[in-house]
């Protein structure tokens, strides 16, 4: 349930959803839809968002607790 840890995510650094959405460069209702599950994120936005956030897919996929990222590939 990905979309609640957006959410979460979002809601702990006070932005508001259209916030996000720019940084994606995408509509804040399309962001909308995607917090709340009514659609699926697309990958590319999710690596995104992972990296604004500085953690992992897996955290924001609820794969797992661990909110710090992986090291990065050189």
């Amino acid at each position: 349930m990905y979309f609640y840890r957006l959410k979460d995510l979002r809601e702990d650094r006070d932005l508001k959803q259209s916030d996000i959405a720019d940084i994606l460069g995408i509509e804040q209702t399309v962001y909308s839809r995607y917090e709340r599950g009514y659609q699926t994120i697309p990958i590319k936005f999710l690596l995104e968002l992972a990296d604004f956030y500085k953690t992992s897919t897996d955290y924001l996929l609820g794969r797992t607790n661990e909110f710090k990222p992986y090291p990065k590939i050189k």
